[in-house]
């Protein structure tokens, strides 16, 4: 097919995305072949494409394209995450906008409702990631609440509870009073807040003074609320103000509470008064402190309900006033009560002029937690939950990060890894959502002495299904009938126990999503082993069976349809686990990668994967984080609209700098739509002179230096871009073959043999019967010689391109010519053979001469039509013949003509001299330009840019510049004394060559 003329990439990316997916291109059968694994990081099933997702699944396709291309069964694994917070959030304010709730529903009616969504609305990433070019195993496409996820869940769930490693226990979460739910840290986003700083007194009890004689001490909050459930004041113990009363109490205002002073390093001597109000049940530092004095978190005070409303604690102290008051309502109040009773402490100021004014508290900028979906401030909350014993998980992860079983990349990340998993605190893993992994729990009464014994929430049974629930009910109830009733239904039965039957409750919580996607690099491969039973395809059953399976009753409904493919199952599981790879960003280094490795490790017994690759950010031009609050979030989509998609993930490789976040710079993006476009059109030049899809994979015999020249560049792009593959390196993969396409192939490789492709026959006038270098081949002979190598070398571009440049590489493969039903997808990588390297000092010394002879026509503003004499002069004689061979090309690319004339006038003030190695080129300037003029254009430009390259030295030199201006202002100064310094360099050769 003829190549248009305009490279339109929108039509391009439909055709070719639609028949790839088609025709299986993603996963072809290569049952023999070297496996080659990678999973994507699921994305919630409500998002839509962000330029993170972008970075991240652009990455990761130009390995798994790379890893395709290079012959092995290259399986990327995809699929969605259930996102219980965000999925319920949005299903929720569905029916919010119809005038109804949740709560008007049944837990399983709402559920229903939510699979509802996801069949309807739930997709919209997936195509989106689809339209960025991600070839994933769509065939295999999963969902993290699929029948045999669940299964998967639950039995994990089960096992680390048999092994001891799930508990249930009292501890503080982060609460979203408007969820109603336990976050994980990863949902809690820090806010800077305008607040205030209080001071109270808190008279010491039982006649108690300090040595300076005081009777009370003084502390400081920003949260005056909480004192209503404070339980102890701490100081530092080598803290001589208070060593005399470390064990005496204070009695709180308002509650009358007596409460102890501890000794405790928490408390800073050199901050505020050195004295804490210590409330252990509502802030995660007071909670250690408080059991470091041997208070118990059951006996902890709670003054907070799931709203953040204040409640009675258990002591009955709080104030009556104060119940069902919000918590912000409180904090005025208490405020206002201290402040009349006299236990307000006020903050002075002064004024410019030394004036004193009183105020209630002092000013402070507060970083406040808040949920980023509920959208509210975070309570620390005294809950019962149930906990994982990441400690002891993380045990086998750190071990393999030391060995090298598993590398992260960069090795400067491992420090941050090690910290973390060596000091890593309890998981808290349940969450009070109506959507998502249900807990495998049910509780029921106690027994004592063979009898029932009403309680809640004490006595619980864990199972992997209704047969294990009921052998295990038995077992603790002996032969009572067991019914599964709802909570509900258990506090009516509570209150007048039937000895003969027993009422157990489904624990009405489910898991964190970032239990389940832990599970992600094994679970999608068909584990647990009851899903790996063999099938007719060998591999085992596929996932469309996996998900028609019927599910226990218990997990709800799960209306997911089958889906087309060839299987997982056994085979397909030990073939691809362990991952080779893993690719996500640094931020979630700790909620999903290491999580995976704990559970993939105590499971499989091996690495989830061989190697975690962590990319930076995607940030703002000027570097600020991306939000919506400030604007400058990028819609990857739009990008692609407006420079399609090959643009954009050329951007992303080349931007990827190990350890560096990607700075958003559109114009990049449009300057890679350019190099596609510039691609474009040299395929085009090659088509309309006849140079089409090459027949050989291995180069083709060459003769003529210029085409052994360019075989050569071909396998040191080919050997640079396998180098930056196994060392990560995207943005070095990206320069690679940006310069060997811009540069080696389309600017000179093709200006180099246009006077070849453009050569007479043999036998017209004026023919030459040889060609250069004293090759003895016909001009015919050379023609045909330097299309085929130019095919191939195209086809090498395209072939090498295509892990980031999909589309218009597949593109131009087939408008090339035929491929007898070879796409490029599924190509085989570069096999350059044996090199023959002898012709690149040739070729490059002639890519140097022009480029020297250019510039310096361009430096003397000699117009770009002239064309001007040329004296040589020390060219040795392989030099001379060198330079006579390739003369057509020298006087075509750099516009000058050989002069035999007069080389005396040689540096005489009439030329410019250029010297490349050994020989030097004088070109002629008299009638070309106005010589004297010339010099004293430059001498009057050369002034000016030393003189702004002095300036911005001086300012640059100024300590006070440098450590006071904005950081972009120093960077811009810094950037703008290199450009002139190096224009002034510049400004002074060219006049130099003018003698």
């Amino acid at each position: 097919m003829t190549i248009e003329k305009t490279f339109a990439p929108g039509e391009i990316e439909t055709r070719w995305y639609k028949y790839w997916e088609e025709n299986g291109k993603f996963r072809p059968d290569r049952p023999d072949a070297e496996p080659f694994t990678i999973v994507n990081p699921p994305p919630n099933v409500t998002g839509s494409l962000h330029i993170g997702h972008a970075l991240d699944n652009t990455l990761q396709d130009i390995v798994v394209r790379y890893e395709r291309l290079r012959g092995k069964d290259a399986l990327w694994v995809v699929g969605t995450d259930h996102a219980g917070i965000a999925t319920q959030m949005v299903v929720e304010r569905q029916l919010e906008a119809q005038q109804d709730k949740r709560t008007n529903y049944s837990r399983e009616d709402f559920i229903a409702k939510v699979w509802d969504w996801k069949a309807e609305s739930g997709g919209q990433i997936t195509r989106q990631l689809r339209r960025l070019g991600c070839s994933m195993d769509w065939s295999r496409e999963q969902f993290t609440m699929d029948p045999h996820f669940t299964r998967a869940v639950v039995k994990v769930f089960v096992e680390l509870y048999n092994q001891g490693l799930i508990y249930r226990d009292k501890r503080l979460v982060n609460w979203d009073p408007k969820l109603k739910t336990a976050i994980s840290d990863l949902e809690v986003e820090t806010r800077e807040v305008k607040g205030h700083f209080w001071r109270f007194k808190y008279p010491l009890a039982d006649g108690a003074t300090l040595d300076d004689g005081r009777d009370y001490i003084e502390v400081a909050t920003t949260r005056p609320e909480t004192m209503l459930a404070d339980m102890a004041v701490a100081v530092h113990p080598e803290d001589a103000r208070y060593r005399s009363v470390i064990g005496k109490r204070v009695k709180l205002p308002l509650t009358g509470r007596l409460v102890p002073i501890v000794a405790d390093e928490h408390a800073d001597p050199e901050l505020g008064s050195g004295a804490v109000k210590i409330t252990p049940g509502h802030d995660f530092n007071d909670f250690e402190v408080g059991k470091r004095a041997g208070i118990k978190a059951a006996d902890m005070l709670n003054m907070f309900d799931a709203e953040a409303k204040v409640v009675q604690t258990a002591d009955g102290r709080i104030p009556t006033e104060y119940l069902g008051l919000d918590r912000f309502d409180a904090r005025a109040l208490v405020v206002e009560q201290l402040k009349g009773l006299g236990f307000l402490i006020p903050h002075v100021s002064k004024d410019k002029d030394g004036e004193e004014t009183q105020h209630d508290a002092e000013p402070r900028t507060i970083q406040t937690p808040y949920g980023d979906r509920g959208g509210v401030v975070i309570e620390p909350w005294l809950t019962d939950q149930w906990y994982v014993n990441a400690e002891e998980l993380a045990k086998k992860p750190i071990e393999a990060v030391r060995s090298g079983a598993i590398e992260i990349i960069p090795k400067t990340w491992e420090k941050t890894f090690f910290n973390w998993m060596e000091n890593i605190q309890p998981w808290c893993v349940s969450r009070q959502l109506w959507w998502g992994h249900r807990i495998p729990a049910w509780f029921g009464p106690h027994t004592n002495n063979g009898a029932l014994v009403p309680s809640f929430d004490t006595q619980w049974i864990v199972a992997n299904d209704e047969k294990e629930l009921f052998e295990k009910a038995r077992e603790a109830y002996g032969d009572r009938e067991i019914v599964i009733a709802t909570r509900e239904e258990a506090a009516s039965y509570a209150s007048n126990i039937d000895q003969g039957k027993v009422l157990l409750w489904r624990d009405g919580d489910v898991l964190d999503t970032w239990f389940s996607s832990a599970l992600w690099p094994f679970a999608t491969l068909g584990w647990p082993a009851e899903n790996l039973h063999p099938s007719s395809s060998g591999e085992g059953p596929g996932v469309g069976a996996l998900h028609t399976q019927p599910a226990s009753r218990l997990d709800g409904p799960t209306p997911t349809p089958p889906l087309k493919e060839r299987g997982s199952g056994t085979r397909l599981f030990e073939r691809h686990y362990p991952n080779d790879l893993c690719i996500s960003g640094f931020d979630i280094l700790f909620f999903w990668d290491a999580r995976m490795a704990m559970q993939g490790m105590h499971f499989m017994g091996d690495v989830p994967w061989k190697r975690l690759y962590l990319h930076g950010l995607v940030r703002a031009a000027d570097g600020q984080k991306m939000s919506k609050s400030k604007g400058n979030v990028v819609d990857p989509l739009g990008l692609i609209d407006q420079y399609g998609a090959d643009a954009l993930r050329f951007f992303m490789a080349a931007m990827e700098s190990q350890g560096r976040d990607v700075k958003m710079d559109e114009r990049r993006v449009e300057g890679y739509r350019n190099f596609a476009t510039k691609l474009w059109n040299a395929a085009r030049f090659c088509q309309s002179n006849g140079i089409a899809a090459s027949r050989t994979i291995a180069a083709p015999a060459a003769s003529l230096a210029v085409n052994r020249w360019i075989i050569a560049e071909v396998a040191a792009t080919a050997q640079a871009l396998e180098t930056a593959m196994a060392e990560m390196r995207f943005d070095a993969y990206a320069d690679a073959i940006y310069q060997f396409t811009w540069s080696r192939f389309c600017d000179w490789y093709l200006e180099l043999i246009k006077p070849i492709l453009s050569s007479v026959s043999p036998g017209e006038a004026g023919a030459d019967a040889t060609g250069g270098m004293g090759s003895g081949l016909r001009r015919n002979d050379e023609q045909d010689e330097t299309m085929a190598v130019a095919g191939w070398a195209l086809d090498q571009i395209l072939v090498m391109l295509h892990p980031v440049m999909p589309f218009v590489t597949e593109e131009l493969w087939h408008a090339l010519g035929d491929r007898g039903g070879h796409d490029l997808i599924t190509a085989k990588w570069v096999d350059v053979g044996a090199v023959d390297a002898s012709a690149s000092a040739e070729i490059d010394w002639l890519i140097r001469l022009v480029s020297e002879i250019r510039s310096a026509r361009t430096a003397l503003n000699v117009p770009p039509g002239a064309r001007m004499e040329a004296y040589i002069a020390g060219a040795a004689e392989e030099r001379q013949l060198m330079i006579k061979a390739n003369w057509p090309t020298i006087t075509k690319l750099a516009r000058i003509d050989w002069s035999d004339g007069d080389q005396s006038k040689i540096g005489k003030g009439n030329t410019f001299q250029v010297v490349v190695d050994e020989v030097t080129f004088a070109l002629q300037l008299e009638g070309v330009i106005d010589i004297a003029a010339e010099r004293v254009r430059l001498e009057k430009n050369a002034a000016a840019a030393e003189k702004e390259r002095d300036s911005l030295a001086g300012r640059l030199g100024n300590p006070a510049f440098v450590d006071k201006a904005k950081p972009e202002a120093v960077e811009k100064a810094r950037a703008d004394h290199a450009e002139k310094s190096a224009e002034a360099e510049r400004l002074r050769a060219a006049l130099a060559r003018l003698g």
